[in-house]
């Protein structure tokens, strides 16, 4: 089975860059690059009985977060993608809301 995880390991490597930017986008006069937030995750398992148990499995989440967009006479400039801030910061709020009245309550004792 780490066999097969080394494998897959060895092929996700070398993605790297190219799976955070896209290929570069001509829109009119524009040019866009597509930018994203990517994770992997892979595992396995197996068992010391001589039965063959085992198990393995692996999941990616990819999170468009913008592009990048030049424009003619124009600098570089990111332009974000607004929904995916927003799915991302609500959790992000959340969690720092429980933390700081964890904190407050604390702070009264």
């Amino acid at each position: 089975m780490t066999n097969i995880v080394t494998q897959i390991a060895d092929k996700v490597r070398p993605v790297g860059v190219a799976s955070n930017y896209g290929d570069p986008v001509e829109v009119g006069d524009s040019t866009l690059i597509p930018v994203s937030v990517n994770w992997y995750g892979f595992g396995g398992g197996s068992d010391a009985d001589e039965d063959g148990a085992g198990g393995g499995g692996g999941g990616a989440v990819a999170l468009p977060v913008g592009a990048y967009v030049r424009r003619p006479g124009q600098d570089l400039t990111f332009e974000p993608n607004v929904i995916s801030l927003l799915t991302v910061s609500i959790p992000v709020i959340w969690v720092a809301g429980k933390v700081l009245v964890k904190l407050i309550r604390a702070l009264k004792k």
